[in-house]
């Protein structure tokens, strides 16, 4: 259970990940990215969540470094897009990250969408870097269960991450017990539903309840399950009520009303159906 803000999960290679991290999706990369980030890890954060395609690397790799806080405590995910797939583009996608970043190795690296035609390749490459030391942990996003065993058919190293879109709408049970069952750690992208959820009665009641916002009852739910959750903001206040989740706690009983939300619903693409972006 979930009791402070350092709280973190052990990936099946042994490395501890945090349970609550901050979103960088949409962020500028200019100084209020930077600002947001220096934020974050004042109030705690110790985990940032950023992408190639995201074109913000520079400015987390700014707020890293100003943040002063030790390379070491902190968490730096990115992801190689899909145009970058396949063996030597992945491989060279993330020395161009990693020069933008101003970082000397990667906690985590991420397929950011299962290109059909090059995601083997590029998990290849992903278990180059992983066994060189370049990067602590490797996996993948947005992968259905069908992808994951298909990639497994090929891989020496089992993803340590799938991130995926997941929220009380889309609860993605099915692939989470799938995960779960191969020791692959879930991630939530969209926490919040891109806000569509914000105004939701049954969050709104228990909200009230706790004395909370129906965002925190989420980001509650993510945590009590399990879900590793990114949420992500740019408003100082915002930050430092998407981590103020550690001095409730839901039952059971709200857990199960939350679950029940499900209509499978996405805010983003499903990908099956995604229209790669080269």
């Amino acid at each position: 259970m979930a009791k402070q803000i350092t709280d973190t999960c052990t990936l099946h290679n042994g490395i501890k990940m945090p349970l609550l991290g901050l979103g960088v999706y949409k962020m500028e990369d200019n100084e209020q990215a930077v600002d947001s980030i220096k934020h974050a890890v004042k109030v705690g954060y110790r985990s940032i969540d950023t992408a190639a395609i995201y074109k913000n690397e520079t400015a987390v790799g700014k707020g890293i470094k100003e943040s002063g806080v030790p390379r070491e405590e902190l968490f730096i995910t990115t992801k190689v897009w899909n145009s970058d797939q396949g063996y030597q583009p992945t491989l060279d996608a993330f020395e161009t990250s990693m020069k933008k970043l101003g970082l000397d190795y990667l906690d985590l690296y991420l397929i950011h969408w299962p290109v059909v035609e090059s995601y083997k390749e590029t998990w290849k490459a992903m278990e180059k870097l992983y066994e060189e030391g370049k990067v602590k942990a490797i996996g993948v996003c947005n992968f259905h269960q069908h992808h994951l065993e298909d990639l497994m058919k090929s891989a020496v190293i089992k993803p340590m991450v799938n991130q995926i879109e997941l929220h009380p709408l889309l609860n993605q049970q099915e692939l989470r017990d799938f995960c779960t069952s191969n020791e692959m750690a879930i991630e939530a992208w969209s926490p919040l539903a891109r806000g569509r959820l914000l105004d939701h009665p049954l969050l709104v009641e228990l909200a009230g309840k706790h004395g909370k916002t129906p965002a925190q009852m989420i980001l509650r739910w993510d945590l009590q399950h399990g879900i590793i959750t990114i949420p992500k903001s740019v408003t100082p206040r915002r930050i430092e009520e998407n981590a103020d989740l550690f001095d409730f706690e839901l039952s059971p009983e709200e857990m199960k009303l939350i679950d029940e939300m499900n209509t499978n619903e996405r805010t983003g693409q499903n990908p099956d159906n995604f229209h790669f972006d080269f």
